[in-house]
């Protein structure tokens, strides 16, 4: 192994080591690439084309994503280049039906956003140059071989070199026609809608409200949707992302069937023109208005498929490469993101050797159901006249778009053990909301915990509203330094009642450790997080709820630290 390492005679071209060769450059494979490196794992990113592409393909940027770049450090960039959404206006045959606002709890940090897609690319691929890493453009997978202690790719270069690159894992988020998934041979299931759309990136003269999203039909004499316009808001000046059904002089239908391709995304041929932009415009805008300054047009066509399992081995795949389905509610991009930070961090902590055994096969255990339940909802959702036509309360509808929702209760990492106070407050698998209102001696105005929580691993956050639940917290600190060698990040939050006029000090070794105190003083994470008296709280780098721990006692806290810590690391 050695001779290889070193490109000796054993192999015909040279071997480059990394651990983790990471297989496309859009908003997923960045993503990957960006927390790894954050985790202190080595990576090399790869994507065929020779520069970013300048499409706004996925547009709207969940809150829930906004958190996860928010833990990653890099969430700034993102606010000051998107633009809010704020809802959307329905219209049918000329008419408004509805408005349909976006709306969430206050408690919640980020709103609902639209991005185009080749600025979100910029801003990850900034971030992840932060850190020393770049793009290999022009550079494309051919083939790969995988053995137990990694994975020989075959690549080719921008300049025609083939290479082989050794590397301990390889991540496959190379689009719907992913030649990971493929040569992995996993099976992608599903099936296609026989509509053709038309994507255009324009503006629009009209005076509609600034942040809204405009979906107008026209239906038949039968009562069927014969026409459709769907406009998102993008940054600049009455500027947006227009779809609608593609004219006949534009169908591409036919010809990947012919080629036995996933029909899905942007397709070859004709590109739309201004004119039919405006055609449609001039049918379905809610009051006359002229289109102009198009940047970009494509035919697009949708597929709704899924894979059989999100890895083999030592490969993995990741957002369309995993999943794909219709940009109803705009979940894929979104989606894969999440898939990419969920892989991330495990793999960084395997690499570590840090890594229970069996932790990467919870990828595939927490986020394959979460990509077959969006591919199912989003299908539901196309066919019935978009995410109003959602049964459940509005609120739960907002927080379910918003991806707030998805939780991993049924995960191998997620600790038994004491739930929540009350319903509403998380239990493990959850999201760990943020809160307001933590207060400190040192700094002058009140912190949010995401600001505790940023540009970390896994944390252990303490609660306390007593002077007795401050040293039940203290000892427990003390059980997780002995337990981890002291590696895991822990602070206290400690109710106004609590007494915390004396350092807190926890014993690490020779010297001890500080353990920070912070004041909850509006009271708002004793209430999102149901916590009283003494309450330990194990937070994944990610922000899922790890484990929740209620009683805190002599004889009893060391155990269940144990439980809950060895499910993700090797103690």
């Amino acid at each position: 192994m050695e001779a290889e390492r070193k490109g000796g005679s054993r192999q015909e071209t040279p071997v480059v080591d990394t651990d983790v060769l990471v297989v496309g450059a859009g908003p997923v494979g960045l993503t990957a690439a960006a927390e790894l490196r954050r985790q202190g794992a080595a990576c090399r990113i790869i994507d065929r084309l020779p520069t970013r592409l300048p499409y706004a393909k996925a547009v709207g940027v969940q809150p829930r994503t906004l958190e996860v770049w928010d833990r990653m450090g890099m969430v700034r960039a993102a606010l000051e280049a998107a633009v809010p959404l704020r809802g959307q206006v329905m219209y049918a045959d000329g008419v408004e039906q509805a408005r349909f606002e976006l709306r969430l709890p206050p408690e919640v940090p980020y709103a609902f956003a639209a991005l185009p897609q080749y600025e979100t690319e910029r801003i990850i691929e900034e971030h992840l140059a932060r850190f020393g890493t770049g793009i290999e453009r022009g550079t494309e997978l051919l083939d790969f071989t995988q053995d137990e202690d990694g994975v020989v790719s075959r690549i080719v270069t921008a300049s025609g070199a083939r290479e082989e690159l050794r590397s301990r894992f390889l991540v496959g988020c190379d689009g719907a026609h992913s030649t990971v998934r493929k040569k992995l041979g996993l099976t992608f299931e599903g099936g296609a809608f026989p509509e053709e759309y038309m994507l255009a990136d324009v503006e629009v003269d009209w005076s509609l409200p600034e942040g809204y999203g405009v979906r107008s039909l026209h239906h038949d004499a039968d009562g069927r949707v014969d026409d459709a316009l769907v406009c998102i808001p993008l940054p600049g000046d009455r500027r947006y992302r227009m779809s609608m059904l593609v004219p006949p002089e534009l169908s591409t239908r036919g010809q990947n069937a012919a080629r036995g391709e996933t029909p899905h995304g942007l397709e070859g041929g004709r590109a739309p023109r201004l004119e039919h932009i405006q055609a449609v415009v001039d049918r379905l805008s809610p009051e006359p208005a002229t289109a102009s300054a198009l940047r970009w047009s494509s035919v697009f066509r949708i597929s709704h498929r899924l894979v059989d399992r999100y890895a083999a081995g030592r490969v993995f795949v990741a957002g369309d490469a995993a999943h794909i389905h219709p940009p109803t509610g705009a979940q894929g991009m979104n989606t894969g993101i999440q898939d990419a930070c969920n892989l991330a961090w495990k793999l960084a902590l395997a690499l570590d050797g840090g890594a229970h055994p069996r932790l990467l096969d919870s990828y595939d255990a927490e986020r394959r159901p979460v990509g077959e339940e969006v591919v199912g909802r989003t299908v539901r959702h196309a066919t019935a006249g978009g995410v109003q036509s959602a049964k459940d309360d509005r609120a739960t509808v907002m927080l379910r778009e918003a991806q707030l929702l998805v939780a991993y209760p049924d995960s191998p990492l997620t600790a038994n053990g004491a739930g929540p106070a009350d319903a509403d407050s998380p239990a493990p698998g959850d999201r760990a909301p943020d809160c307001r209102g933590l207060t400190t001696g040192l700094a002058m105005t009140p912190l949010r915990l995401y600001d505790l929580l940023r540009d970390r691993g896994h944390v252990l956050v303490l609660y306390a509203d007593s002077a007795d639940a401050l040293t039940a917290c203290r000892d427990t600190a003390a059980a997780t330094g002995r337990l981890t060698g002291g590696t895991l990040p822990a602070f206290l939050v400690a109710a106004r009642e609590a007494d915390t006029a004396t350092a807190v000090h926890v014993p690490a070794g020779a010297d001890g450790r500080h353990l920070p105190v912070f004041r909850d003083e509006a009271g708002e994470f004793a209430r999102l997080y149901g916590a009283k008296g003494a309450a330990a709280f194990l937070i994944r780098p990610d922000g899922y709820l790890a484990a929740r721990l209620t009683r805190l006692a002599a004889g009893e806290t060391e155990p269940a630290l144990a439980d809950a810590l060895g499910r993700v690391f090797r103690l």
